[in-house]
């Protein structure tokens, strides 16, 4: 087995640690990669910081086509890629290689705003002065990616800040390194300037410390679990250093009597059971009115006892495993949990007996808002539901939890729909759609679910910095 070196200072090196990749449907491992310390990473910095005067100084037209370069390298290795992620994630290779083409879409997306980083002439209020106001690039890039969609998430970081003018050192999941590898690879052969991106993977801890102190490193873009973005806040307090978190969710899905029921089933399928339930803005918590709350039960399971369950790399797969065991036995905890506390198990709610990390789609009914799966993420095939009789009922009890990442509602009432874009506490809300996702609109949440947006030209501002400029003349 061929171990991975890692992509530092725009040449290839290895290091005598390592790490090993695993295939969560059967637990093999499928690869293995180098690993650095904290002195490799600080260096990487140095490196970026030296490679930003001559990124920065491109003009937005070259950096974005520069990005399309990637773009096209990653278009051309979309199959071996999307195999990858299935590999190492899990996912139903249709769902990685719909991930592929996502990436290729920021890509694009942000070729082209690269291009517009609008400043403003305002008008002076005292005669002889000129006021302008410049967008410049904030400086080196930190981005942290997680393990559930390992290279859009990534992407979402990268492709903005290049296009801001700045260098970016990833450091990707322990779990799913192999595609941030292989973006890499794109990279190179695309031809950018060596150490505009890097990555580095090692002991998460010692990695996000240099990140955190290391001064040349100007900003930290992370996605994944609200615990850890608190660390990075505290951490990051000392040297005032700017964030960008995305970090949990919890998200409703409000399902009204007057809902097309045959599209809200399939909104909450999409919303729940995509990448097996782990996503930060799957459906956590399904609420349907009372007058149609049974006949979408029955909808709902049938279409969940139909979904295939398999290997990633089998046709027609829909559902892959769980990450890890750790994830198996957290899903497996708060179907138990409901359970003891009266809900019903209306199918699945065991693990599968075959090798890997398999969970059965499982739909729990009449779940109490006291049960662990309706205050915590479950990231895991398992769909809690229970009923409502208000609309004001429903965004109450919506809008209790302390995440607001995302939000889902079913209904074809004009009036309400803008009722619920108003008062829903999300930063995403997908009205009968249950993949609201884009790359010209912005994403992020609300609440414990993060600070600032990615994608739409939110995304490039993120990276930028924003300054006044006087001028007597």
């Amino acid at each position: 087995m061929k171990t991975q070196p890692l992509y530092l200072g725009g040449k290839w090196v290895t290091s005598p640690t390592t790490l090993q990749v695993h295939n969560p449907a059967n637990g093999q491992v499928i690869g293995e990669v180098c690993t650095v310390g904290r002195p490799v990473v600080a260096q990487a910095i140095t490196d970026a910081h030296a490679a930003l005067a001559g990124w920065r100084a491109l003009t937005g037209k070259e950096r974005g086509d520069r990005l399309r370069a990637v773009a096209d390298q990653l278009l051309r290795r979309r199959d071996e890629v999307a195999r990858t992620i299935t590999l190492e994630n899990g996912k139903p290779l249709a769902q990685s290689l719909g991930e592929v083409a996502m990436s290729v879409d920021h890509l694009l997306w942000f070729a082209e705003e690269a291009r517009r980083a609008y400043g403003r002439i305002v008008p002076a209020q005292a005669p002889g002065k000129r006021h302008l106001v410049v967008k410049t690039p904030i400086g080196v890039v930190a981005a942290i990616s997680p393990w559930n969609f390992p290279l859009v998430l990534a992407v979402r970081k990268i492709a903005p800040a290049l296009a801001a003018g700045c260098p970016v050192v990833l450091k990707p999941a322990s779990a799913t390194p192999l595609c941030a590898i292989q973006f890499a690879e794109c990279v190179e052969a695309a031809g950018l300037p060596a150490s505009v991106f890097q990555v580095v993977l090692g002991r998460a801890s010692e990695i996000a410390a240099e990140f955190l102190e290391n001064r040349l490193c100007r900003k930290i873009t992370f996605t994944g679990s609200t615990e850890v973005g608190q660390l990075l806040i505290r951490g990051a307090a000392t040297d005032i250093k700017p964030l960008s978190l995305e970090l949990g969710g919890h998200a409703p899905v409000l399902i009204f009597a007057d809902a097309d029921l045959d599209q809200a089933v399939e909104t909450a399928m999409i919303a729940k059971f995509r990448n097996s339930g782990q996503s930060c803005i799957a459906a956590n918590r399904i609420y349907v009115q009372r007058p149609v709350y049974q006949e979408f039960l029955e909808r709902f399971a049938q279409k969940a006892r139909e979904l295939k369950v398999g290997d990633g790399l089998e046709a027609g797969v829909n559902v892959g495993p769980v990450i890890n065991q750790e994830g198996l036995d957290k899903a497996l905890s708060h179907i138990a949990d409901a359970k003891a506390r009266g809900a019903r198990c209306l199918c699945g709610g065991r693990r599968m007996d075959r090798p890997g990390w398999f969970l059965e789609p499982t739909v729990l009914a009449d779940v109490p808002e006291a049960a662990t799966c309706m205050s915590e993420e479950t990231f895991a095939p398992v769909a809690a539901v229970c009923s409502f009789e208000t609309e004001e009922e429903a965004v109450t009890r919506a809008n209790a939890s302390p995440f607001g990442l995302s939000a889902y509602a079913c209904t074809r009432d004009l009036g309400r729909t803008f009722r619920l874009i108003e008062s829903l506490e999300a930063g995403t809300i997908g009205i009968n759609d249950g993949a609201p996702s884009t790359s010209q609109c912005p994403f992020g949440g609300t609440k414990h679910s993060g600070w600032g947006r990615e994608l739409g030209n939110e995304g490039l501002d993120a990276f930028l910095e924003t300054k006044h400029a006087s001028l007597v003349l």
